[in-house]
């Protein structure tokens, strides 16, 4: 019988390590009373009632929100109607139009926020809400076509048939079938949508305006005069939301395939 290494798990442990420490760290010191991060003088609330005093970052938190929301309601709406659309058509370029969608997920985020610059810039757009809700769409729809896309494959394409048999359009037969069957998908994409959003810095440091300011760029701004335990509060919230966001989106993910998965095994 061969001797088993724990070199894997040695190794699991030290990068999982690395990679949280330093978060719990800034959890932590986020409830420390003292001002300094070096030190630790016992558990204090205050850091986050200044927070929530802070207009500044109240109405940066405000427009984060709005972007969030208006971008992944706008990635749904393109996102799911490109994937219904993709899977009906038949082209020999059609893996390569899939492809090209997908890009803004691959592209590195400061090439798209320099794209995104110089075609806004071309077109003499204000940049501001507008410009940045125009930005964050075009990132966050391959998010929603993905998970419409998985979905659309173990959809069942004789409902949809039937419904056309029974005289149903194309369109009444996607609002009343396909959308329905789908929506957990679309769900998932919006809550990812809108967590890629709410954290995004490089794009939008591109295509802001000088009176337009998102919660992650008031971060950036004022890390570069010290990490303050208020940061650290911020941080944490961000996080925290960012988790239930991610985790919410998984676990409607999840639901729809499981509910799939069930109406499989019973029709078997």
């Amino acid at each position: 019988m061969k001797n088993r290494t724990r070199l894997p798990q040695i190794y699991l442990c030290v990068i999982l390590l690395l990679m949280y420490l330093p978060l719990l760290l800034v959890i932590i010191y986020s409830f420390n009373d003292n001002k300094l991060s070096t030190s630790w003088s016992g558990f204090s609330w205050k850091w986050y009632k200044e927070l929530f005093e802070d207009r500044s970052i109240m109405e940066a938190l405000t427009n984060s929100i709005i972007l969030g929301v208006l971008s992944s309601l706008s990635s749904a709406v393109i996102g799911t109607l490109g994937a219904v659309g993709m899977q009906k058509i038949k082209l020999r370029s059609k893996a390569v139009i899939e492809y090209v969608s997908l890009l803004p997920i691959m592209i590195p985020e400061i090439i798209l926020g320099i794209v995104f610059l110089t075609f806004f810039a071309l077109l003499g757009l204000p940049f501001g809400m507008l410009t940045l809700v125009i930005a964050h769409t075009a990132f966050c729809i391959p998010y929603v076509y993905m998970q419409v896309k998985a979905r659309l494959v173990g959809l069942d394409k004789s409902l949809v048939e039937a419904a056309e048999d029974l005289g149903a359009g194309e369109w009444r037969a996607f609002f009343d079938i396909t959308l329905p069957l789908i929506m957990p998908a679309v769900l998932s994409g919006i809550l990812l949508s809108f967590a890629m959003s709410f954290d995004d810095v490089i794009i939008s440091i591109f295509v802001t305006g000088a009176n337009t300011n998102t919660l992650p760029l008031k971060i950036y701004t004022q890390l570069k005069t010290g990490v303050t335990p208020k940061m650290n509060a911020l941080c944490t919230l961000m996080f925290a939301v960012t988790v239930f966001l991610v985790g919410l989106s998984s676990w409607v993910g999840s639901l729809s395939r499981n509910k799939h998965t069930k109406k499989m095994e019973d029709e078997k």
